[in-house]
């Protein structure tokens, strides 16, 4: 009795087994179901689960592996690179990162805000912005880092800082740093350069002028025409040396030069006009103007002045015989992020020409200094400048874009679609009402 027992528990207990072993076989098949199509189907489950895992295990190594190299190049990189999460705490950055930010004091593994180890709000500001917007974003300014230790603040210089923030997974952003202060530096000792030998070149051109006025009134034809054209480079060179003077101060400090009063645009544009009007006679060219008769800004008269004279001269120099320059005026509300997004009045004045207009190889840098356009643009009536032209030197437009620029405005070159001709599109911001024209605030 006692044996039939143990048999019977024996049959149970191996029946148990058994049925323990087909459940975990099912399980099992369920598991490794998506990898039945890359693994051999003869292998026993136990087997192929153990090479599963093996390989699970190899691409994670290689995984760490690319991770690490990866991270060992944004270390070594030229380029100042930092990430944080989600709250803005600081999870990693490379050497160039720690030293454009003074980050030394900064240890992985640390939870500290962005905020409270680099005193910039514009950097936080970035990080906010690309993460809401979930686009890349760019900033630039003048970054002025802090320390803990007093005896370093003496030899702290400020830098001027480009950022480009990356949105990544889970809240986090990247944000990649470029040290720029080095560039403007070399810029800016190039510029003094520049402007210290113009500053000597002013007085021998003044000298050599008026010994070319001397002989001019003493020779007779035909060998005055040589003084003509000795005369005629000299004005080409005193313009250029007076243009570079007045370019480096304009960026050097362009809000002390502006004296702001109220300008009426249109009378402005045909007092321009007036000036210019004998070299468009000689072309034949006349003026079209087009929007509203009373539009008042607030800028430096004298400045403006000179923006219109250099855009409507080179309009004049390029536009072909017997057509007509347009001048077109246009008010837009646009808004003001600096006064809580409200609708701000801005000027748009479109100057359109029927000339060949601008290569597509030119646009990029038409505003650059000495850029000179495809030659071809120039017409033959041009060609000889005639004493009382106004010379080109290739600082008009640069020129042009500075003084836009400390009045808060820009421009934008482009060609007109309907005439092919060379289109500049103005934005001045500073729209103000005149007691007899329409309140535009």
């Amino acid at each position: 009795m006692f044996l039939l027992g143990f048999i019977l528990g024996l049959a149970v207990g191996i029946g148990f087994w058994i049925w323990q072993q087909f459940q975990l076989n099912r399980y099992l098949e369920r598991v490794l179901q998506p990898y039945s199509k890359s693994t051999d189907l003869a292998l026993p489950l136990l087997p192929r689960l153990r090479q599963e895992i093996k390989t699970l295990q190899q691409q994670r190594q290689d995984l760490q592996k690319s991770l690490q190299t990866y991270q060992d190049l944004l270390d070594f990189a030229p380029m100042g690179y930092l990430q944080v999460d989600e709250e803005n705490q600081l999870l990693w950055c490379n050497q160039q990162a720690k030293e454009i930010l003074y980050l030394q004091r900064w240890q992985p593994g640390q939870v500290r805000l962005l905020l409270e180890l680099v005193r910039s709000y514009e950097l936080d500001r970035l990080v906010e912005q690309t993460r809401d917007r979930q686009k890349p974003q760019t900033k630039e300014w003048l970054f002025h880092p802090s320390s803990d230790n007093p005896a370093e603040l003496p030899t702290i210089k400020s830098m001027t800082l480009r950022a480009s923030g990356l949105p990544l997974p889970n809240g986090q952003v990247g944000v990649f740093l470029e040290n720029r202060q080095p560039l403007l530096d070399v810029n800016q000792e190039r510029d003094r350069s520049f402007s210290d030998l113009a500053h000597e070149l002013r007085t021998p051109l003044t000298s050599i002028r008026l010994v070319a006025e001397t002989l001019q009134h003493r020779l007779e034809p035909p060998l005055n025409r040589w003084v003509d054209r000795l005369m005629q480079e000299v004005d080409r060179l005193i313009s250029l040396v007076q243009g570079w003077l007045e370019l480096t101060q304009i960026e050097a400090n362009p809000k002390m030069q502006l004296h702001l009063e109220k300008v009426e645009v249109r009378s402005l544009i045909a007092s321009v006009w007036e000036t210019l009007e004998p070299l468009a006679q000689r072309q034949h060219l006349s003026l079209n103007y087009s929007g509203p008769e009373d539009i008042w800004i607030k800028a430096d008269q004298a400045r403006i002045y000179q923006v219109f004279l250099n855009l409507l001269d080179n309009s004049i120099k390029y536009s072909s015989p017997s057509t007509n320059i347009q001048v077109e005026a246009k008010i837009r509300f646009l808004e003001d992020h600096h006064q809580d997004n409200s609708l701000h009045p801005t000027l748009e004045l479109n100057l359109i020409d029927s000339g060949t207009g601008f290569s597509e190889a030119d646009l990029p840098h038409i505003f650059e200094r000495f850029y000179r356009g495809d030659k071809a643009r120039t017409h033959s009536s041009l060609a000889d400048n005639s004493i009382g032209s106004i010379v080109g030197n290739g600082l008009g437009l640069a020129i042009v874009r500075q003084i836009l620029l400390a009045h808060g405005g820009s421009i934008k070159a482009m060609n007109h679609p309907q005439t092919g001709g060379a289109w500049m599109q103005v934005i001045l911001p500073e729209v103000v009402a005149n007691s007899q024209s329409q309140d535009y605030s």
